[in-house]
Formats: structure tokens, sequence, C-alpha cells
């Protein structure tokens, strides 16, 4: 007998499990379908990030989502550790930016502005006062910008607490369960093929991350909608005793992220290598060098754990959220490095759209419609500040 239900979400990461869990409280049946383990991509290999600001040009329009995100940050781990009685490691310590000889002070004062002209926080910092508060910034660092806004998480718990909320729930979490295609009646899809058995629903929900756009095999429907393609981040953990750290340093090189069991997490290279997930000495030396010179006291630190992971890339850069053209597929991928940000707006967008058929929140550069039938999935880009 074929068991039915008001959504099935494929993808079971950070993403997919907090639509699960959002939906789950609007009494919706929901389950979550992964290819393997649940939570073991993306939100894996995360730094853990809550930082809303652009890294380029092309992320500007990508700033009033995440800023609606680290608002609705504060409720989304409350509800999160109650459901599940675990901790998420959330910490709103803010942000120090560094900028680099020769020109940082002018790269400082434009980033500042940009900043404040998207409604962030942010405020010029004088070098002296930011080694005051974290004393062992380098001496590449000619100038510093606040941001007392931002926080962090610890995504592998983060994802962990997500998950076990939503079984809390009464979500169905099926793991080992690849989806190798949509049911479609008409112009209507009805459920999914997954594990080799139909799964019916009246919505589905496409948040697979970068192996969104191959799920339907040879049905290039997918990739029409959701032309998501992986981009390897390389990532190592370190513990010391000497250089400790509070908050997030980074600067336009690499970044810091500080755990709260005294590791920091040091990242990030940013690489087109195909599904080939792998740590190299190459990508390893490139985060050192950006680390040492952030925090030159770490030079003698343990190297506790390295490892890599494949971010959801998009043709634009941008995230692809919101419905399709055919009536029950949405799509909630292509965050790129900010699954772990915007993960509790998508979840409200998501169960905005299901629910009520709409939302209040202008997501329409975000849509699934948007690349038509001439899109390219391949859009190498060269910064990296996190997973």
């Amino acid at each position: 007998m074929t068991k039915t239900f008001d959504v099935a979400i494929i993808g079971g990461g950070v993403i997919g499990a907090s639509i699960a869990l959002e939906l789950a409280g609007q009494k919706l049946r929901v389950v979550v379908l992964d290819r393997q383990q649940a939570g073991q991509e993306a939100s894996w290999s995360a730094a853990g990030m809550l930082s809303p600001a652009p890294d380029s040009p092309r992320d500007i329009p990508l700033a009033p989502l995440g800023r609606e995100s680290l608002k609705l940050y504060p409720e989304f781990v409350a509800t999160v550790e109650e459901a599940s009685g675990r901790p998420t490691g959330y910490a709103r310590e803010g942000t120090l930016e560094l900028f680099l000889a020769p020109a940082g002070e002018a790269e400082r004062d434009r980033r500042v502005s940009e900043c404040k002209a998207l409604g962030l926080a942010i405020e010029a910092a004088p070098l002296d006062a930011a080694r005051e508060w974290e004393k062992s910034i380098g001496p590449a660092a000619r100038a510093a910008a606040w941001l007392p806004e931002e926080g962090t998480v610890e995504p592998r718990a983060l994802t962990d607490s997500v998950l076990a909320a939503a079984l809390q729930r009464r979500v169905e979490l099926r793991a080992e369960c690849a989806v190798t295609g949509l049911l479609r009646e008409h112009e209507r899809c009805i459920g999914v093929v997954a594990g080799g058995e139909r799964v019916e629903a009246k919505h589905v929900v496409v948040a697979a991350g970068c192996f969104s756009s191959a799920i339907a095999g040879d049905d290039d429907l997918l990739a029409r909608y959701a032309p998501t393609r992986p981009v390897r981040g390389q990532m190592l953990a370190l513990r010391c005793n000497g250089a400790g750290l509070r908050r997030v340093l980074r600067s336009e090189r690499g970044y810091l992220v500080p755990r709260r069991d005294g590791r920091i997490v040091a990242g990030s290279t940013s690489e087109e290598a195909g599904f080939e997930k792998r740590v190299t000495p190459g990508g390893m030396r490139q985060v050192l060098d950006a680390a040492l010179e952030l925090l030159p006291g770490l030079a003698g630190a343990e190297i506790v754990e390295t490892w890599s992971g494949l971010r959801p890339g998009t043709p634009d850069d941008l995230p692809i959220l919101g419905p399709t053209d055919i009536e029950g597929l949405l799509i909630a991928t292509g965050h790129y490095r900010n699954g772990i940000l915007l993960a509790p707006v998508t979840a409200k967008l998501m169960r905005e759209w299901i629910v009520d058929g709409r939302t209040g929140f202008d997501a329409r550069v975000f849509s699934p419609l948007r690349f038509g039938s001439g899109h390219t999935i391949n859009s190498p880009r060269s910064m990296s500040r996190g997973m």
C-alpha cells in the first residue's frame, strides 16, 4: 500500500530538516528522504558563521534574506533546543573583519558604507581596540570593522538538533533512501520514487544541495529548475593553548571561527573539483596561510581535524527558492556557503508557500523560474569566506 504525505522533502541536511520541522509544526504529515545518513553533506562541513554581509557585488541581493534569517535565529534556536533537548552551540559575539595592507583603511571604509546601505549593523573599529579584543591579531592587519549582530553556531550540533526536533514532531525520516525520480500527473507533481518505491505527496520540496540537479536521472526537469553544482571547500580545526579567540576573525583571504570546546575552525577554499570530496596539500596550505596571517600565534597549534565539503553552487551564486510552474513542486537549494545562516528563513518561506500559497517576503530574485532554458551550471567564483 502506497503511503501518502502532505509534503515529501528530498534532502536531510539542515535546510531539509528545518523545513520539515516548520511544516510539522503546522500538523502536516512530512517525510524526509536522504540518499545517505541525514546531515552528512554541506551541513556537516560548514563553519557556522551567521553573517548576512555580502562577499561580492553578486551577493548583494542576498543581504535582505540573510538579514531576515539572522533576526529569526534566536527564536529558531530556542525552538530547536527545546524540542530536541540538545544544544546547538549558538553564540552571538559579533565579528571582527580585518583589512590587510596596502589599502586596508580605504577598503574598510568602502565595506562599512556598503553594509550600512544594506541595513546591516557595522562600524569602523580602531585597530588598537580590535587588538585589545583579540590580542593575537597579526601585524598584516591595517584596519578593522566591527559587526556586532553576527553570530556563530556549531553546524553539526545544529543539524543533529534540528533532525531530532523534527522527529519529535513526528516527521518520518528515511535514510539511505535515494530519490530516483518524480511522480507526475499531467502538470502536477504527486510524489517521488525513492528506494524503489512510490512515495506520494501533495507537495514535493527539493532540498538536496549540490545533488539536486541530478535527482531525476535522465529527466532534465530538475536541472532546469535547480541547476546546482558542487563547489569544494577545505577546512581544518586547530587547538592551541596560547592563542585564544572569542569572536570570528575574517579577511578577504580566510576566517577563524571559535568553538565552545576551545577549537578554532579555519577556512576555506572554493574549488571547482566536481564531486571529488577530499583534502589536498595545496588546499590546506591556503587555509593555514590565511589563518596564520590573521592570528600568527596559531603557528604552534595542533591540527585536530581536516575535512572538505561540497557546497551547492548556482549559476548566479544565489539560492533557488520557491514554487516551480509544476503544481506541487518547490525548490529550496543552492544556498552555497549560506545554508546554515539561511535555514530559518528558508523554512519560513517554504511553510508560507505551502500553507498559505504566498509569502510576504519578496523572493522573486530567488525563483527557480529565473533560469529559463539557456542557463549554464558552470559559474566558478574566486572568493571564499565560508562553507
